[in-house]
């Protein structure tokens, strides 16, 4: 299908006519035409794969549905909520009632050891302050100089510049942190959310982990999960929400150009054609955005290519039978990081199917599936007795090279904002200044703030709900 357009073609230039093209089909993509369709702006999105969902998608395999990796969400994350609700999958993505952990520490010489990192119903701090006084991972004195780091966190300034250029490992351990504790606690939460250990992690981003998750509201970190394949949300329920709000998707279809039209406009090139626009929101990673802008719109924009990225790997085991009688946990002492049961969401009808979220998967990102094997699953015996008069059905593994961008001290300053000086252009990515690490919830305010600049300066109404969010941030 031929995609040219003649002059005739154009929108008019009232704000009622204005056309809009956003560039990738990921949460930051979907987000930003859906904001802008709900303003009365007529979008195009274009995604170069075959479905929507960045890298939080499903696949098909054997007759099961797979998550190419487990993504959680936590009750802090207003804007994904918010994304959940306008697609019509809340109800498919519930949070826990209240934030419980179990964390099993394989280590001990008395054997496997759980210990529950759970909030009670009181005002923060006090709202876990009897969970870190009896979780068993920690010395008691490692636990008391716990509560006085948190309280050290809690006063911290996020707007402080300096605190991009520190390590958060640094910080830690001058405020008398042991390995133990950060390894048992601080890196727990933090190798999950930031996909960096603390000794490679910014202050910055890690300081807002735990102010906005832990220290925030009592049920900030109340964690979600999808119960249906992400697939099922990204892309399905996610293309029914795009059609409803009349924004035209084209999937396989990859942006070659973006150029400026020379009458305040924009032309955005695709294989069989150009598509004019009068703003274009560029919704994709860092090097594929670095090798879309046109000359000017960025100050250094080699600046994106130095923005690193981590990979993750998930390992999938379906077993004969139940081995996990929870919906997930998180271990200690042992490569295992985070397990969680994908039985149901996957549709496995006999036995249980468990997926492995390995996050800083450097040491595995090209190790050969053989290998994984022979490493984890041990560690699974280890983890869970039950596996050991179990049969494996299955295993095999999904990795994610590029999964996040990296959050090392001083990459504050390398992410951008929203606006390019290109009038009418806009940067939209977990990876860009959001102020959150790289997750879902970076990815929709992103989508957000790129859909609220472009409304600003195309004269039109910002939709309420972008209010609802910046009130919520």
């Amino acid at each position: 299908m031929t995609r040219v357009t003649r002059p005739e073609d154009r929108f008019a230039g009232t704000a009622e006519g204005r056309h809009a093209v956003v560039v990738g089909g990921g949460l930051a993509g979907i987000t930003a035409a859906l904001a802008l369709a709900d303003a009365g702006v007529r979008v195009t999105l274009l995604e170069g794969r075959p479905r929507l969902g960045g890298l939080a998608f499903s696949f098909r395999r054997d007759g099961l549905t797979v998550d190419n990796g487990q993504h959680v969400y936590l009750r802090c994350c207003t804007a994904y909520r918010w994304f959940l609700d306008r697609i019509g999958g809340a109800d498919l993505a519930p949070l826990q009632n209240r934030l419980d952990v179990p964390v099993v520490d394989v280590r001990r010489p008395e054997g496997r050891r759980l210990g529950r990192l759970r909030r009670d119903p009181l005002p923060v701090p006090l709202h876990l302050s009897r969970s870190l006084a009896t979780y068993p991972h920690l010395t008691l004195a490692d636990r008391a100089r716990a509560i006085r780091a948190a309280l050290a966190l809690q006063r911290l300034d996020l707007a402080d510049p300096a605190l991009d250029t520190q390590d958060f490992a640094g910080w830690l351990a001058a405020h008398g942190q042991s390995p133990r504790a950060v390894e048992a606690l601080w890196d727990l939460v933090g190798t999950a959310t930031l996909n960096a250990r603390a000794a490679d992690a910014s202050l910055a981003l890690a300081a807002m982990v735990f102010k906005t998750g832990l220290l925030s509201e009592p049920g900030a970190a109340d964690i979600g999960w999808a119960r249906v394949p992400l697939g099922e949300l990204h892309d399905r329920l996610a293309r029914r929400a795009l059609d409803s709000a009349g924004v035209r998707t084209e999937v396989r279809t990859r942006v070659t150009s973006v150029c400026a039209d020379g009458n305040g406009g924009w032309s955005v090139r695709v294989p069989g054609g150009t598509l004019d626009a009068d703003a274009v929101v560029l919704a994709a990673p860092q090097r594929e955005t670095r090798d879309l802008l046109p000359a000017g719109a960025l100050d250094a924009p080699e600046r994106l290519l130095d923005i690193g990225t981590a990979p993750i790997v998930n390992v999938h085991v379906v077993y004969d039978r139940t081995v996990l009688a929870r919906p997930f946990l998180a271990a200690l002492g042992t490569p295992v990081q985070w397990v969680f049961d994908r039985t149901e969401a996957s549709g496995l009808t006999r036995g249980q199917y468990l997926a492995l979220s390995q996050s800083v998967a450097y040491d595995d990102i090209d190790a050969p599936v053989a290998a994984l094997r022979e490493r984890y699953l041990p560690e699974l015996h280890r983890l869970l007795p039950r596996t050991r008069d179990a049969r494996v059905e299955d295993f095999f593994v999904t990795r994610e090279r590029t999964a996040t961008f990296a959050p090392a001290p001083g990459v504050g300053r390398l992410r951008p904002g929203a606006r390019t000086k290109a009038p009418g252009l806009y940067l939209a990515g977990a990876w860009t200044a959001t102020g959150w690490p790289a997750t879902m919830e970076s990815a929709v305010r992103s989508g957000v703030g790129a859909a609220d600049a472009a409304l600003h300066a195309l004269g039109r109404p910002r939709p309420r709900h972008l209010f609802a969010i910046e009130e919520a941030a």
